[in-house]
């Protein structure tokens, strides 16, 4: 993982999204209902190798109460941009400010169950960093190497019912002390380690 250099990041990235804008022309264009919500995705250097950055959602939240996230919320109608979002999201739930953060890029669009449209985007934070965690909204921060989360064995797939009675498939990643990625955050992961070419 350490060939990755931001300007290698940043084109891969770059690639990632014009090939899968490619592929998905029309992809979300009739979801209006969904609610447009972004999260950044950020990558840190610890240890000498590049780790990715996750809060746990506290018990008070609306949503996904207790679940390892993305910093991350609902666009308001005052942010200029969804980078903006991302950004303002992250330094009202564990206190990094915007210019603690370099923006590499961003991943495809998602959907998630709660009827949020997604809107990831990766950046690298400086690290170490002062947080200031959002007592009403995050209750840990922690991070997990991304040569970890990349082994394919690390990774579950299961196909389970949605709230609309459908079936989607859900991604688990294996426990990491005692941290457990799963649902869209884990799609997000997914996602990132494609675009890397870090899986297949």
């Amino acid at each position: 993982m350490n060939h990755l250099t931001l300007e290698t990041i940043q084109q891969r990235l770059a690639e990632f999204q014009s090939t899968w804008s490619a592929s998905n022309p029309t992809l979300f264009v009739q979801r209006t209902s969904l609610r447009p919500a972004a999260v950044l995705v950020p990558l840190v250097r610890e240890g000498g190798e590049w780790h990715l950055l996750f809060t746990r959602r506290s018990s008070r939240v609306q949503n996904h109460k207790g679940q390892v996230a993305f910093p991350g919320g609902a666009i308001e109608p005052e942010d200029p941009s969804v980078e903006s979002a991302a950004l303002r999201e992250t330094w009202e739930e564990i206190g990094v400010e915007a210019s603690r953060i370099t923006l590499l890029g961003q991943l495809p669009l998602l959907t998630s169950v709660t009827h949020y449209l997604i809107y990831p985007v990766v950046g690298k934070m400086d690290w170490p960093v002062s947080l200031r965690l959002s007592e009403e909204e995050v209750e840990k921060v922690f991070t997990i190497p991304l040569a970890w989360l990349a082994q394919p064995d690390h990774l579950e797939r299961e196909i389970l019912p949605a709230g609309d009675g459908t079936l989607h498939e859900v991604l688990f990643f294996a426990p990491y002390q005692g941290e457990r990625v799963w649902g869209i955050s884990a799609r997000i992961v997914y996602l990132l380690l494609k675009a890397l070419k870090l899986t297949a």
